[in-house]
């Protein structure tokens, strides 16, 4: 991926609330699914979004 995805403060504090050992693998698959989309900054709305197709 050329660009570095960002995530806003709320969303990375919503990450934050995600298990520590779980944590990785939501990040990692919020990340592709932003790099995927050509989302470039993960944002609360895109962090539930993806929350919403893996629960």
């Amino acid at each position: 991926m050329s660009e570095a995805i960002k995530w806003t403060a709320e969303a990375e504090a919503k990450l934050k609330e995600i298990p520590f050992f779980v944590r990785p693998f939501a990040r990692k698959k919020i990340e592709t699914y932003a790099g995927e989309n050509s989302i470039f900054l993960i944002t609360l709305e895109v962090y539930e979004l993806v929350k919403k197709q893996f629960n």
